[in-house]
């Protein structure tokens, strides 16, 4: 339902921002590191160190990159499925519309109460409205079934 819908986006989320915190902790470490690196004042060992942490840091870089790409495949396939779901259910609703649209057309029609309407006075124009009723709604219901949208 909703409730897991929500939760589900909400843990996205989460992991979005967990992942941009992460990401943005790595930057900072890495200008550090390079600032440390331009220095005259570091030895040249440790220097070597340093392009090893920033190289480290870097493939880090690239795997918050990785894990945002990831995550928003995730998105975008859960809204995916649930727009496939939210479409079944308009679909219901259409075809629902559809089959009862021309009955209550007809019987508004009936209920207008003109003064000139032949079928009111015949013998069968009660049954033929209601034969007519029925018919209308049973006509789009095969033609949505041979379409197979049911």
């Amino acid at each position: 339902g909703i409730d897991i819908t929500e939760q589900i986006l909400e843990t996205i989320s989460y992991y979005e921002d967990f992942n941009m915190t992460i990401r943005e902790n790595l930057i900072d470490k890495q200008r550090i590191l390079s600032s440390l690196l331009k220095s005259y004042k570091i030895p040249k060992e440790v220097r070597e160190e340093l392009r090893i942490m920033i190289k480290d840091i870097n493939s880090l870089i690239d795997y918050t990159t990785f894990n945002f790409e990831r995550l928003d495949y995730l998105q975008n396939t859960f809204l995916g499925l649930l727009n496939i779901e939210q479409n079944q259910v308009i679909k219901i609703f259409t075809i629902m519309s559809v089959i009862f649209l021309p009955p209550t057309l007809i019987a508004s029609i009936y209920g207008m109460n003109f003064h000139f309407m032949p079928e009111l006075d015949w013998k069968y124009g009660y049954p033929m409205a209601i034969i007519l009723m029925i018919i209308s709604a049973i006509i789009p219901l095969l033609v949505f079934k041979k379409k197979g949208w049911l």
